[in-house]
């Protein structure tokens, strides 16, 4: 067992129980300095959290815990005791001080006096530009930011997992760096090309094109009220994409990099169309995974040649696939292999490129480059301009990359000087892992190949996957929340913007989880940063007449403006590194800092008694208020501006306060009137939170579209007989069932006993052969007819 001491209070956690004493001094704890010196013999203990917390070793050999972790705990066992006591605990917790002694950072005296001194300079004359005046270019002197975000694919609504891994962070990324002076440009579009298109086409009876316009439309604004500010937002299908796409393939062509070859692929007879990669699914040739794209395994991350997968099957309808020979254009990428690993030395060694992107670079150069084609039998799609190839288009991962550029052109005629200037221009990547090998390898050997002086990507930032509770995000089940889905829900998109960077998958995959969204907006947002906010202005208007009193500094102030200032320094050097997960937690440092200083000089009493020190504490805490305002803007842009309003805050601010290293300066000063205030964020209740959570859990069944009006006189296709709605119901009523594929994937991986995999494999047969014959086919699958050319 372990004791953790917290007055007035003591908790004795063990592995399996917390009783609490003395539960009626929970709502004194807000007054109270809390301390947390547990004896354990290691320095994490695993029944405080999920998965688990760190702890601080003490040089005196006790470990230290944050209040997080030991709140956590009491909140997971809450039913030890009383609904009142965990009422009040739940809404003071965040208050909490934890007393960091021997583990705190000491600040020094010179930091104190440094800090006094940056505090007392106030506010810059300048300011940051209000508005961009566009169209941006690059600067001679200023730093040159070009940022993209990898292109969703039109015909899909983004997931949350699409929103934070891609255009989410690159905009907190785009925000930042605009309060840092920096010349930034943020361009991002539709990727529009491809089979999914035409697929997505025929389901719902209109042209490729149409089914383009609508859905870019369906980007555009979800993008919109999760409030992404693009400095231009658009899409593949243009002519400038076309004239960019065939000017790189003539110049790789004319410089050797271009190779003809006859490849074998996989035909649908059913569909009467060669399949794209992504339209194919069977078991991995590598890893025996056995729902491998044509393209890539997901498990083992492997490029797949889609006639190398066993089993394959026909995305659409299901049936086996034959083999059928085409020639095809290739890059060839072995003989540009020494021209990339000069230019990834160089990129990944001055650059910041997550740990993934490196990985995942290194593993497929260590695996040798291979030929990629390019071209593909579609129609939909950028045309091949050689003659003899006109019947193809370009395969869309070579094309989509170039969508950058063209999307850029469409933005400005002088769309070179950002793509052709690598001297003056610094190119940031964002997108999830799956897309790294496309932009550190493929991607860059096209612009290398090229020999146009290209800009190159100096900083790849790639995150991990975003998972929904525990399980996959899957809009065919119903499960997880799209993009499209977010604002039903009444919770503002900054709260849902704060939730998906505190969880963003920087390091390894993360999980949406409903109820951890719930205790981060209760505690992190209500009781912590905005109750903080709220008390400092109200503070303000209650007891000073809305006006900013005088301030005499202590040295205890002058120690939290030093405390204050580094946190800002660390926040400038994660965001400056593009750690956002880690740089938002230096925010809810900050306001903790502030509820602390609050709580212990209880200004609400000292001025009652007349005495001055309750002005510097309501002074200097809405100050650290003003700071917060300018640090949340790049996550949470509307109530940042909120804030501000409330405290009528100079626009100077935004121009200071993020300039070098961090500069903490007194924006109010005394006398500053400041505005109305009100509270910034509300509860998010249990019921509520119930209620969505089995609203998105996989309850619901989604349409396959978003709603629209069909083409006049267009006709939904029966493919084999089937009509189309119904086998979409069936294949939705077939995935509801218990995931029979990950029981047997799971076993293989445990190397479990032969005959118990067979026996599972059965099953999921059987499932497969119920959902085939309710569909109206062939049970029994095709023949294989053909064989890869060696």
């Amino acid at each position: 067992m372990t004791l953790a001491r917290i007055e007035p209070c003591l908790f004795l956690i063990t592995k399996d129980n917390c009783h609490l004493y003395d539960s009626e001094a929970l709502s004194l704890l807000w007054r109270k300095f809390v301390y947390f010196f547990l004896t354990f013999p290691e320095k994490v203990v695993p029944f405080l959290s999920r998965p688990s917390f760190p702890a601080l070793l003490l040089p005196s050999g006790q470990h230290l815990f944050s209040s997080n972790a030991i709140c956590r705990s009491v909140l997971w066992v809450v039913s030890w005791f009383s609904s009142a006591a965990s009422a009040s605990f739940v809404d003071s917790w965040d208050c909490l001080c934890l007393l960091l002694e021997e583990g705190e950072r000491a600040v020094s005296e010179e930091e104190m006096e440094a800090a006094t001194l940056t505090w007392r300079k106030g506010l810059t004359s300048c300011s940051l530009a209000t508005e961009r005046q566009h169209p941006l270019l690059p600067e001679e002197g200023k730093r040159n930011i070009l940022l993209t975000s990898a292109l969703p694919y039109v015909n899909n609504v983004p997931h949350l997992g699409n929103i934070i891994g891609c255009v989410l962070s690159a905009d907190v990324f785009s925000r930042y760096g605009r309060l840092r002076g920096w010349n930034l440009l943020f361009v991002c579009g539709t990727d529009e090309y491809g089979t999914a298109t035409e697929n997505k086409a025929r389901e719902e009876g209109l042209t490729p094109q149409q089914i383009c316009d609508k859905y870019h439309a369906v980007h555009s604004s979800i993008y919109k009220w999760f409030q992404i500010d693009f400095d231009f937002f658009g899409r593949t299908t243009t002519e400038k994409q076309t004239e960019i796409a065939q000017d790189i393939f003539w110049r790789l062509h004319k410089n050797g990099f271009l190779v003809e070859d006859t490849v074998e692929q996989l035909r649908c007879e059913n569909c009467q169309r060669f399949l794209a990669d992504r339209f194919v699914e069977g078991t991995c040739p590598h890893c025996s995974y056995p729902e491998a794209r044509g393209d890539q395994c997901d498990k083992c991350g492997r490029l797949i040649n889609a006639v190398e997968l066993r089993e394959p099957q026909c995305k659409v309808c299901r049936q086996t696939p034959i083999i059928r020979s085409s020639k095809h254009l290739f890059l060839d990428l072995p003989k540009l292999e020494r021209q990339l690993e000069q230019w990834l030395e160089k990129s990944t060694s001055t650059g910041d490129w997550t740990a993934n992107a490196k990985q995942i670079t290194r593993s497929w150069i260590r695996d040798g480059l291979k030929p990629r084609c390019i071209t593909r039998d579609l129609q939909w799609g950028t045309p091949v301009p050689h003659p003899d190839f006109k019947e193809k288009v370009f395969y869309v991962w070579f094309d989509a990359p170039i969508g950058y550029l063209s999307i850029t052109a469409s933005y400005t005629n002088e769309w070179d000087k950002w793509w052709k200037n690598p001297q003056q221009v610094e190119l940031y990547n964002f997108m999830a892992k799956d897309n790294v090998p496309f932009h550190s390898v493929v991607f860059p050997c096209s612009l290398l190949g090229a020999q146009d002086n290209y800009t190159l990507v100096n900083h790849l930032v790639a995150t991990e996957y975003l998972n929904y509770e525990d399980t996959k995000f899957s809009k065919s089940r119903g499960v997880g929340v799209f993009g499209d889905m977010a604002k039903d829900t009444g919770i503002p998109s900054d709260v849902w913007r704060f939730y998906l960077l505190y969880v963003r998958p920087e390091g390894q995959d993360s999980a949406f989880s409903w109820a951890d969204m719930a205790l981060k907006n209760n505690s992190e947002l209500l009781n912590n940063l905005g109750n903080f906010i709220n008390r400092a202005g109200m503070f303000v208007t209650k007891f000073f007449e809305g006006c900013v009193p005088e301030m005499d500094l202590q040295r205890e102030e002058k120690k939290l403006l030093a405390v204050v200032g580094w946190e800002l320094q660390q926040y400038i050097q994660l965001m400056d590194k593009v750690r956002i997960r880690d740089a938002l937690k230096h925010i809810l440092n900050i306001s903790r800092h502030g509820n602390q200083y609050i709580q212990v000089n209880e200004p609400w009493k000292k001025i009652k008694g007349g005495e001055r020190r309750a002005g510097t504490v309501t002074g200097v805490s809405v100050n650290i208020a003003c700071l917060l305002s300018v640090m949340l803007f790049p996550y949470m842009p509307l109530v940042s501006q909120t804030i501000r309003d409330q405290l009528n805050a100079p626009q100077s601010c935004i121009g200071t306060m993020l300039q070098g290293t961090g500069t903490f300066v007194c924006a109010l000063s005394a006398g500053h009137r400041i505005g109305t205030v009100s509270p910034l964020f509300q509860k998010l209740e249990t019921d509520q939170i119930e209620a969505l959570k089995k609203r998105f859990g996989g309850q619901q069944v989604f349409d396959s579209s978003v709603s629209a009006p069909a083409a006049p006189g267009a006709e939904v296709k029966v493919v084999g007989g089937v009509d189309p709605e119904k086998a979409e119901h069936l294949l939705i009523q077939h995935q509801c069932l218990p995931p029979q594929g990950e029981k047997v994937r799971a076993l293989k991986a445990q190397k479990a006993e032969k005959d118990v995999i067979a026996a599972e494999v059965s099953k999921l047969l059987e499932l497969k052969k119920h959902l085939a014959l309710a569909e109206g086919k062939n049970a029994a699958p095709a023949p294989q007819t053909g064989k890869k050319k060696k």
